[in-house]
């Protein structure tokens, strides 16, 4: 009886070579960043036991803002002055940075 053994190259060596590419990697980085973004939002509101309804409250906007915002994959961009809002609601202090 024949076995069918199927072999599974790694994608590794394929998305290597793609991020090589200055859009590709342009989109990358700032899908990256929105995410980052997004865990960093709800894991301050989380530590100020704040529901994404309160957070909107005191940050002035909707509930349904503040979850886009935390999907991260809100084709919108977030503004600084919004995020400052958020930090502020949530007793922390917006910082940014460049390494």
């Amino acid at each position: 009886m024949k076995t069918n053994k199927k072999y599974h190259e790694s994608a590794e060596p394929f998305f290597k070579k793609l991020i090589k590419d200055p859009e590709v990697r342009f989109y990358y980085e700032q899908k990256k960043a929105k995410a980052k973004i997004a865990q960093i939002v709800k894991t301050a509101r989380l530590r100020a036991h704040l529901s994404q309804v309160g957070l909107a409250k005191k940050v002035k906007t909707s509930q349904s803002m503040i979850a886009r915002l935390e999907s991260g994959t809100d084709e919108r961009d977030t503004t600084l002055p919004v995020l400052s809002r958020i930090a502020s609601a949530c007793g922390r202090n917006l910082v940014i940075e460049f390494k």
